[in-house]
């Protein structure tokens, strides 16, 4: 996982400029592979997806995103080359196959919106992921798993909520002693 230090993100026609971490999740891993070119793959449904992803965290390499079940919430921390960053949204899937993070980002240099999606395929037991709109399709997790298989980074544990309260409680009060 990578977290891009700097970035634009849109919202509407304004451009908010991301000094801190624009959302980027995912590097292109070596196994990559290209979904829509595999014979027999199709959209995952959105059951499918949701029980891949629901209470569970992905980790980063600075940082991770955990996805409750409660209210699809989604919470996140990173720690990058410009500092420490938190964020809360939900996160959204459809029936084509798409997983959306809509959250907002909190920093030193301020807060700021982002949304990342994923494209999920599936065929014969392998899960295929692309990051949208770019992204190029890759194995997030084979048939038969194999350790480091992104999928295998998604953990049955709440590893932000910890991590996140200490950052969010650590950048309120730098926030009050500037004032």
């Amino acid at each position: 996982m990578t977290i891009a230090r700097t970035g634009k993100i849109q919202t509407g026609f304004r451009t908010i400029t991301a000094i801190v971490c624009a959302l980027t999740w995912v590097s292109t891993p070596a196994t990559a592979a290209r979904a829509s070119e595999q014979p027999g793959t199709r959209p995952m449904m959105a059951f499918e997806i949701y029980n891949l992803y629901k209470n569970k965290s992905w980790q980063w390499d600075d940082g991770a995103g955990h996805m409750t079940d409660a209210g699809r919430q989604f919470s996140a921390w990173a720690d990058g080359e410009k500092g420490e960053s938190w964020a809360e949204g939900r996160w959204v899937i459809s029936e084509t196959g798409l997983l959306c993070f809509n959250a907002t980002w909190h920093s030193k240099q301020g807060s700021f919106p982002a949304k990342s999606c994923f494209s999920h395929r599936v065929g014969n037991g392998t899960i295929y992921q692309k990051r949208e709109p770019d992204g190029e399709w890759y194995v997030f997790r084979h048939t038969e798993a194999r350790e480091n298989d992104e999928a295998s980074k998604l953990i049955s544990a709440d590893l932000v909520s910890q991590k996140r309260d200490s950052i969010k409680t650590a950048l309120g009060a730098e926030q009050l002693s500037k004032q």
